[in-house]
């Protein structure tokens, strides 16, 4: 906190929305198609867990928000309107109904701009959230008369639960009926914030100050899509990486659209990593600007990582193991001072490392034969590393690597090193091949080359 105010953080579930489209990434799509348009309160849940659907995602959400520690106030949309805490503000809404109706016309196509109403009454006989014409308001009955399909007229109270709002000026509503002061949102969302912002004015309130953030994409850049499931869920990272990563993923330039899938994440576990290994060495100013302040409120843990997760996963990957007492038999031999008991961090990287290769590394790997060209350089390559002390430090291996692809017919280094990757490792990239060596061993490494140049099979291993 930066002062001693009080504050009070809302977690708001918009429960009471309509289900627009069955999602592509739910159990039982069959049995939600007769429920098309109803508030997410009032469908069953398809995975069987809750009462409803929208008390399944709330869980879900509250899971995770308590997972991580934060202090909240859970608010769900069904419960704030049936409860009558949106009642005042809602009958505001009423009062000023063509003032915040004008509000957002401007903004829709001729044919919408017949049918818009900020309210949409909730089907006394179907439960369906309605978009019909509104022919009158009566603030004398807190209520409004729509118009049905068959040209019937019905008249339904505003309050109670009995309407919703449409989203720019249910935004607005909840805004002002709640005192919110401060709210970061999307990109997409800037015109949503400008005119949900007018509607408070008019509503005789102030917008509050806000921050705007740009849109996480998938590996293709697209936008991520709740209904398309093409994103990376928060439960999948923390399943192959610690908590601190993700932070680090989120700390990382906020004013700029970030590609969230599964690939990322070894990227952020070692860029947290190096920032944690860094700080010790840095002064006062240096801490602020370093991401594990702010990630660890000021008190970064002081434990050493020991090795990267690039590492570890290519560990796993050339002994083939999802035996974490293997991983560890190579580790301690490369880091005699580090147990599983001193170095936790290390410990539980390892548990990432092994859930990771097994989902994303195991079941794409791909040997290629050397070409006459490679076969020579990995020839000499084993000569070279036979010939080196068994404790030489990674740096030294890595020199002895270079020259050893200076004297062959590469097109560059990065060719060489490719070579090696794609014929030891059975993947396109790899680690830093010294740092590899050094803790996988060098008689190790030696034994591995002669094999391929065997012509040995690595896939079973």
């Amino acid at each position: 906190m930066l002062s001693n105010l009080p504050t009070r953080l809302f977690a708001f579930s918009d429960d009471m929305d309509g289900l627009r489209k069955i999602p592509d990434n739910i159990p039982n799509k069959k049995m939600l198609a007769g429920h098309l348009g109803k508030p997410l309160t009032s469908i069953p849940d398809p995975f069987g867990t809750h009462e409803n659907f929208g008390d399944h995602n709330n869980a879900r959400l509250k899971a995770f928000l308590d997972e991580f520690g934060f202090e909240y106030e859970f608010k769900s949309s069904t419960a704030a309107y049936k409860g009558g805490e949106f009642d005042d503000t809602l009958l505001s809404i009423l009062h000023n109904y063509e003032k915040v109706t004008n509000v957002i016309l401007p903004t829709l196509g001729e044919k919408r701009r017949k049918t818009y109403s900020p309210f949409l009454p909730i089907c006394p006989k179907t439960g369906v959230v309605l978009q019909v014409p509104i022919v009158e308001c009566k603030e004398e009955t807190s209520s409004i008369v729509y118009e049905e399909e068959n040209g019937k007229r019905t008249e339904i109270p505003v309050i109670g639960g009995h309407c919703k709002l449409q989203w720019k000026a249910d935004w607005a509503m909840r805004w002002q009926a709640l005192g919110v002061d401060y709210e970061m949102s999307g990109k997409d969302l800037i015109d949503s914030v400008r005119l949900s912002s007018a509607i408070v004015r008019i509503l005789g309130g102030i917008p509050p100050a806000g921050f705007t953030y740009e849109l996480f994409l998938d590996e293709n850049g697209e936008k991520i899509s709740k209904s398309r499931g093409n994103g990376l869920s928060m439960e999948d990272w923390l399943r192959y990486a610690p908590p601190e990563s993700l932070s680090q993923f989120m700390y990382q330039k906020p004013s700029q659209a970030k590609r969230l899938y599964f690939d990322v994440i070894p990227k952020y576990v070692d860029e947290y990593l190096t920032h944690v290994s860094k700080y010790p060495e840095q002064d006062d100013l240096a801490h602020l600007a370093n991401p594990v302040w702010h990630i660890h409120t000021g008190e970064p843990p002081a434990e050493e990582a020991h090795l990267s997760y690039n590492i570890l996963l290519n560990l796993a990957a050339v002994c083939n193991t999802e035996d974490k007492s293997t991983l560890w038999h190579f580790i301690s031999r490369y880091r005699p001072d580090a147990t599983p008991e001193n170095a936790p961090t290390l410990d539980r990287l390892t548990e990432y490392a092994i859930e990771y290769f097994r989902d994303f590394v195991k079941p794409y790997k791909q040997y290629r034969t050397p070409t006459n060209i490679e076969r020579m350089a990995l020839l000499d390559l084993v000569e070279t590393l036979s010939a080196l002390p068994l404790d030489m430090e990674a740096e030294g291996i890595q020199t002895q690597i270079y020259e050893v692809g200076k004297r062959h017919a590469f097109k560059d280094l990065k060719s060489w090193f490719k070579t090696l990757y794609e014929t030891l490792l059975g993947q396109p990239t790899g680690p830093r091949m010294g740092s590899f060596i050094a803790l996988y061993g060098i008689d190790e490494t030696v034994n591995l080359i002669r094999r391929v140049l065997d012509g040995e099979s690595l896939e079973a291993d």
